[in-house]
């Protein structure tokens, strides 16, 4: 063998020495995260800490590109570039052992620093999934590097003692076993011990696969409980049931949005890497700040005894491109929100009250502000507890969510909440406000063309043109379609539930050969006509009118 392919094989078995080094970490810290807390795994700290310092722009364009596997990406994209830096560490490590085992140990450290800048952090014992993980790749690195070894460099023209000395230097390294590399300063094996590496190797990739199924299998386990209190839930009858879906309102045209969304397809978007599995049984709500009278607690149970709402209320994400897919509609249950604040002494701004800000907190900590005077206009805001009639699925909040009427998600739709405060919009910032989006955010009046579909092809002759429009808390008074460059004509208008829903609607199209733009519009109750200026979706929502591009043949 040549000592270049020499040189390219040590390399490479190297470089598979960081990869299962870095497989060791992360299974060693996912099997401690199970034990400790599920969120304070390495990739988990590490990925919301990104979540949290990356531009809303940016956060954006990944939702607008990804959708809804945008955390998918995420975390892929963390363990690419773990696995890269770890292969290099191994490579690197060939002739700096102790300090490329160190480099690990400093990743894991780094791991451990993100854990406790969480605004979840629980504690110390955040760091020690990270740490684990560290100092096992560490180990493992310093191990495999061991069996690939480093040949000593023979001076040319060297000959005699000096040769014998080499020889002898290189013997003793082999017999010493563990040495560091050169650059470290230790004396550095003769060969290889290819049957040793490849135990070793395959022991560390057999017993991190364990480690991480284990590790899995105990999360599973620390979100049996909270599974079980789910399954446990049976939703009383409201007090006040919402009104029967009107007859028409929910039109048969293939491909349009359903009037309601299932829960499997209902749309997702948040920063949690991990869904918070809550235990029902534990839960409880706290309400207190500025003009809060009489602080108030309260349970699962508590509110489930209380008289409850049902309304059907369409949801929509400030994220949302003009004609895009993150809005839906469900029914939800739950305790009207205006109630509970009237019982804390909280009286609105427009009769004198101190606060116009309500703080709502998660338990993974994400805080989103909504105004006061919005919650208790006699809107249905609430406190939800159940989603088309089943408890709240995990994904959307379980136990309870807020839903507002309204205003768009990032300042109302608190999902897994445990904790509201009152206070002033002077006085304090939620999340997203801090990275750019605005204070108040009332969801824009928009129209949605569902079918067809962009660049379809269609046959000549009469097309159904359908889709959804919204304006929450307003209605839809009128939606109007426009074909190329010609007049705007009246579609037919779907039954209109309530104005917290959005409405379907459908327009006879008669085709003619070639390519078209069909465009739409839509008009709230209050007579505002969707605006045709272009805007981003920073700082309140996405305006425009949404058009497609469609060939008849």
């Amino acid at each position: 063998m040549s000592i270049n392919r020499r040189t390219v094989e040590r390399g490479a078995l190297a470089a598979a020495s960081g990869l299962l080094a870095g497989f060791a970490a992360l299974a060693a810290a996912e099997l401690t995260a199970s034990l400790v807390r599920p969120q304070a795994g390495p990739v988990t700290v590490i990925g919301g800490a990104a979540i949290d310092r990356t531009p809303a722009a940016l956060k954006d364009f990944a939702i607008r590109t990804f959708g809804e596997n945008d955390k998918l990406v995420l975390q892929l994209g963390i363990l690419a570039t773990v696995g890269l830096l770890a292969a290099l560490l191994g490579m690197f490590s060939l002739r700096h052992r102790r300090t490329g085992a160190a480099g690990v140990l400093a990743f894991g450290a780094l791991g451990a620093a993100a854990a406790l800048s969480r605004p979840d952090a629980a504690g110390a014992g955040d760091v020690l999934p990270s740490l684990v993980g560290g100092v096992t790749g560490a180990l493992v690195l310093y191990l495999l590097v061991g069996k690939v070894g480093v040949p000593a460099a023979r001076p040319a023209g060297a000959t005699g003692t000096a040769q014998a000395t080499a020889a002898g230097t290189a013997v003793g390294a082999s017999a010493g076993g563990t040495a560091g590399g050169a650059a470290d300063g230790g004396a550095a094996p003769a060969g290889w011990n290819r049957r040793g590496f490849l135990l070793a190797a395959g022991a560390t990739a057999l017993l991190s696969t364990g480690a991480g199924a284990l590790g899995r299998a105990l999360t599973g386990r620390r979100g049996a409980g909270a599974a079980a209190s789910r399954s446990a839930v049976r939703l009383p009858a409201p007090a006040s049931p919402a009104a029967p879906i009107p007859a028409g309102a929910a039109l048969r045209t293939p491909g349009i949005s359903s009037f309601t969304t299932p829960n499997k397809d209902f749309y997702r978007v948040d920063t949690a890497l991990v869904v918070p599995k809550v235990d029902a049984g534990t839960w409880r709500l706290r309400i207190h700040g500025k003009g809060v009278s009489r602080p108030r607690s309260y349970s699962f149970a508590e509110l489930l005894q209380r008289p409850l709402i049902e309304r059907d209320i369409t949801l929509t994400c400030v994220s949302n491109e003009v004609g895009g897919p993150y809005a839906g509609s469900a029914r939800w249950l739950g305790v009207r929100l205006s109630d509970l604040l009237r019982e804390a002494g909280v009286t609105p701004p427009s009769r004198g009250g101190r606060a116009d800000q309500l703080i709502a907190r998660s338990v993974d900590a994400m805080t989103l502000g909504t105004p006061v005077e919005d919650v208790m206009d006699g809107r249905d805001a609430m406190l939800a507890l159940g989603m088309n009639g089943e408890p709240l699925p995990f994904e959307h909040g379980f136990p309870v969510r807020m839903v507002v009427p309204g205003l768009y998600g990032y300042v109302s739709a608190c999902k897994w909440i445990r904790d509201i405060e009152l206070t002033t919009f002077d006085a304090y910032d939620p999340y997203w406000v801090k990275r750019g989006w605005a204070r108040r955010a009332p969801i824009k009046t928009q129209a949605r063309i569902d079918t067809p579909k962009p660049f379809a092809r269609t046959p000549a002759g009469p097309v159904t043109v359908a889709g959804v429009a919204w304006a929450q808390h307003r209605g839809i008074e009128r939606v109007e379609v426009r074909v190329d460059d010609g007049p705007w004509q009246e579609a037919d208008l779907a039954a209109q539930a309530t104005t917290d829903t959005w409405r379907q609607w459908s327009f006879p199209w008669q085709t003619t050969p070639g390519g078209h733009t069909l465009t739409v519009r839509a008009t709230d109750g209050t007579g505002e006509v969707q605006t045709e200026a272009r805007t981003r979706t920073i700082p309140d929502g996405a305006s425009g009118r949404h058009s497609v591009f469609v060939t008849a043949n």
